[in-house]
């Protein structure tokens, strides 16, 4: 295996959904008193999401709480409710390069903007015929650090 070209750096999200977001938001915002800092809506995604700060600066998390605009309709953002988790990851283009060279399925869709306005692509949770490697059951949304993340965020 050749050396490892990026660095996984830190959590950058959780994403957790459920039917309907407003008993989500009750508890992050209202019960535990965290910061409601936006929404993004996807009709492609399947998704209407609240996007919640934890911490400040470089060390901040971002909890979306989503729900499905149509439970009827895939992908399901509710189904698990622990949707996925994003990593703060140094090099996002090096790391996908050098995963698929090992083998790791991606979701369709490759490098893109997600809603924070970062780069970012998944991991798909489950390997194939073609991919002997996957997220072992998780959804792994690799994020692109900002400079100032990877700043403080980089072992020294």
């Amino acid at each position: 295996m050749s050396p490892r070209p990026f660095r996984i750096l830190g959590l950058q999200q959780i994403a957790i959904g459920g039917p309907d977001k407003s008993a989500l938001h009750r508890l992050w915002v209202e019960l535990f008193g965290l910061t409601h800092e936006g929404e993004y809506r996807s009709e492609r995604e399947n998704v209407d999401e609240d996007i919640i700060g934890l911490g400040h600066g470089p060390h901040r998390v971002e909890i979306d709480l989503m729900q499905p605009l149509d439970p009827a309709k895939k992908p399901r953002v509710d189904d698990p409710p622990l949707n996925h988790v994003g990593l703060w990851v140094d090099d996002l283009r090096a790391a996908v390069a050098w995963l698929e060279q090992q083998g790791m399925r991606f979701t369709p869709g490759g490098i893109r903007k997600g809603a924070s306005g970062h780069d970012i692509c998944f991991i798909h949770p489950r390997a194939d015929a073609g991919h002997a490697r996957s997220g072992e059951g998780v959804l792994i949304e690799l994020v692109q650090a900002p400079p100032e993340v990877i700043a403080a965020l980089a072992p020294k």
